[in-house]
Order: C-alpha cells, then structure tokens, then sequence
C-alpha cells in the first residue's frame, strides 16, 4: 500500500471510481454523462459522494447510479479494505485526493489520469526503499571468527593441510 496526496479532477477521479468498480456493467449513456457517479453501501466497499444535489438514477447491481452536481467531496473504500481515499473539493472541478492505495488501485488510478505515470514511479520507488532489506551490517570480526581458532589467516581447514589459504577461503 502507498499513501497518495494529488490534485486532480472531479473527472478523472469519477473515471477511477467507475474503473474501480462498475467499468463492465455500467450502462453507456452514464459512462458519457460527466454528472453521473457510481454510489455504494454496505460492508464491502463503499463510495458516498458530497454533493450538494443527488438524485438516484437506477440501481444495478450494489451500485446505485446518481446524477449529481456541485460535488463537494468522494469517500472510497475497496471492497477488499485495502484501498482508502477520499476526493476533496479545492476549487471549482479540481480537487485534491489523498489515502491509501493499494498496487491494483495504483493501476486504476494511473489508467483514470488521477495520478500521473511519473507519480506513480515515484510512489513505486518510494515503497520499494521502505520495504528493503537492511543491508549486510558489519558484525565485529571476532564475532564472525572461530574462537578456537588462535590465528585465523594461517590456520588450517581440515582436509585442505599444505595448501594455500587467503582469508577468503575461511
């Protein structure tokens, strides 16, 4: 999961919220129609849009299909609880989106131009660092060295007496 902090528009987060959930089965005049926003309740998921003028279209599926208009703000929340965003009314049709996304939803997010290709390298990036390893950390020699051993550069493996040994070979 990435933690997003965009700008973007109210289209391209509507766009996100459509390929997110209802892309196959949503009707084609509402796909078009910039007003209409998908809607969802329930334990699963959810989306609850902010507006200040709703009306509900037609209902199909868990979806319910609403004309809206002067959007004040989106919650979302994946069916699977991994992906949490919300969409917040800055000025006029640009907003600003922030949450938590999860790989799938950085995908759609990408795909609906609410995050660009390099914001989303860079949310990448981010991740990658934060899920690294720690690199190999030096460890004091004597740890990492036989104590039996007295003098570990000349010292002998057995089965390997008379030839010749480097520090590396121990």
């Amino acid at each position: 999961m990435v933690n997003i902090e965009t700008t973007c528009s109210l289209e391209s987060f509507r766009r996100f919220l459509i390929t997110s959930t209802c892309l196959t089965f949503i009707p084609e005049i509402y796909l078009r129609d910039t007003e209409v926003f998908p809607e969802k309740e329930g334990e699963s998921g959810s989306i609850y849009i902010e507006a200040a003028d709703k009306v509900t279209l037609k209902k199909i599926r868990m979806i319910s299909f609403l004309n809206v208009r002067d959007v004040l703000g989106i919650l979302y929340t994946s069916k699977s609880g991994n992906t949490i965003l919300k969409w917040r009314q800055i000025r006029g049709i640009n907003g600003k989106a922030t949450g938590e996304a999860s790989a799938n939803s950085l995908v759609n997010l990408l795909e609906s131009d609410v995050i660009t290709k390099e914001y989303a390298e860079e949310l990448v990036q981010i991740t990658a660092e934060k899920n690294e390893e720690p690199s190999f950390l030096q460890a004091d020699e004597s740890e990492l060295l036989d104590e039996n051993i007295s003098d570990p550069i000349t010292s002998e493996i057995p089965g390997l007496e008379g030839t010749l040994q480097t520090a590396d070979d121990v």
